[in-house]
């Protein structure tokens, strides 16, 4: 019966005794847990938010991840989750357009382009079938290469204490920053299991640490949180700009896409085999569902987790109760706005010390699905042309000063719209065949 309890985690359905299940639902927390917050933390900054207010985005970020990995496990219906060892939770990938959304409208806005973009992914995952050649692992990997690179002047700018603190760019910032940096390298090259795996975390608890003795931490946001509190609908209102929804929309569509890979990772790595059509659908379509539950609690847009679907396909643990207990506890994490208030008092230089190997990490994700592909002139004139074009925009803001504003939210803020528009139009018209 022992023998038989222990096989159980590597198997899909059944439920081990929790002495198994808890550890390895702790590394999934662990892993997960920093990049699901962050994205929060950097914009309830950008925005201005004040202390209640950035525990309310940092508590629902938590909570919608927890109600979209649930999804994703146990499916409802048979559109709804792919019913495999998944774990979602907030994406970088749409940071640079929603500090760009924040910057020229409000954060209302980023939830109404997500309820948006929640929609378009449904319509995705109802057509999968006919949209998925239109983004091949060349496309995908320049977009997701440009997102990596769009977010490394956000980082610098954190390392630095965060644009416009009355400490930018002090010596305190840059030694607090680069300590943690140099902490999370350390731990990701000679480190093992899940000290490796959770060297973000433990980089960022020691720059806190080292944080605390130059007094940048304020713990008066811990004290004023409250114990218990349920998600708010609309806690930032809802706001609908034509040009947020169409930027945000584009995102969804490709995250959509790219989630195919995630979901075929997890089922080759840890199950031996592809991801049935169903799967696929079920899990794009509830992915969408979640982001319109999001957008209505103040969650911001999710994503499959690759660094959790690494460990599921390492360690070969597919079992549904273990990643249920992981959602189950960032579930209680989020309806407790004392945890949530704790993270907000990490100080941004700590948040650029630790992010910029995440966002390095997410450049190098996009350049190895590119060069996945023959490295000929057509296909490096796709990729080349569409991040100059991406990136160049977006950091030359007087390029597009005299077109309307609707116009520069769209094509400017944000490289990664000119990005995939260039990369799918060049991948269609330019011949295969060379001369």
């Amino acid at each position: 019966m022992k023998a038989k309890d222990s096989s159980m985690i590597f198997q899909l359905d059944g439920i081990p005794s929790l002495s198994q299940v808890f550890p390895l639902a702790i590394q999934h927390v662990v892993v997960m847990i920093v990049g699901c917050v962050t994205p929060a933390l950097i914009i309830s900054s950008v925005a201005g938010l004040d202390s209640f207010g950035k525990v309310l985005l940092v508590q629902s970020a938590l909570v919608i991840a927890a109600l979209s990995t649930l999804l994703q496990l146990f499916p409802v219906g048979h559109l709804l989750g792919s019913g495999l060892p998944v774990i979602m939770g907030v994406s970088f990938a749409y940071l640079s357009s929603m500090q760009a959304i924040v910057e020229g409208y409000d954060v209302g806005t980023i939830f109404g382009a997500e309820l948006v973009g929640g929609i378009v992914a449904v319509i995705v995952g109802l057509n999968i079938k006919h949209l998925r050649r239109f983004f091949p692992p060349l496309i995908t990997g320049t977009v997701v290469f440009t997102i990596g690179l769009s977010l490394y002047p956000t980082a610098i700018n954190y390392m630095a204490g965060g644009a416009g603190s009355a400490t930018f760019g002090s010596w305190q910032n840059w030694v607090v920053s680069i300590f943690t940096l140099v902490v999370v390298t350390n731990l990701n090259h000679f480190a093992k299991g899940i000290v490796k795996l959770a060297s973000i975390l433990i980089g960022m608890a020691c720059g806190y640490l080292l944080s605390l003795c130059f007094g940048m931490v304020d713990f008066v946001p811990i004290a004023q949180a409250s114990v218990f509190q349920l998600p708010r609908i609309a806690p930032f209102g809802i706001h609908f700009r034509l040009s947020a929804c169409v930027a945000v929309g584009m995102l969804f569509a490709i995250n959509s896409i790219q989630a195919i890979g995630d979901f075929s990772a997890t089922t080759m790595g840890a199950m031996g085999r592809e991801p049935t059509d169903k799967e696929l659908r079920g899990g794009i379509i509830g992915y969408g569902v979640s982001n319109i539950v999001g957008s209505l609690i103040g969650g911001l847009p999710t994503a499959t987790y690759s660094q959790n679907v690494g460990i599921v396909t390492s360690t070969k643990v597919i079992n549904r109760s273990v990643l249920g207990l992981a959602a189950g506890i960032l579930l209680v994490a989020g309806l407790v706005p004392k945890f949530s208030a704790v993270l907000t008092t990490i100080p941004q230089c700590v948040l650029g010390g630790a992010t910029i190997s995440v966002f390095a990490s997410i450049a190098m994700t996009g350049m190895k699905l590119v060069v996945s592909q023959p490295m000929n002139y057509r296909n490096t004139s796709i990729v080349g042309l569409a991040a100059a074009l991406g990136m160049g925009l977006s950091m030359s803001e007087a390029a597009l000063s005299t077109f309307p504003e609707w116009f520069v939210i769209i094509f400017g803020k944000s490289p990664v719209v000119i990005a995939t528009l260039v990369a799918v139009l060049l991948n269609i018209i330019l011949p295969h065949k060379e001369d």
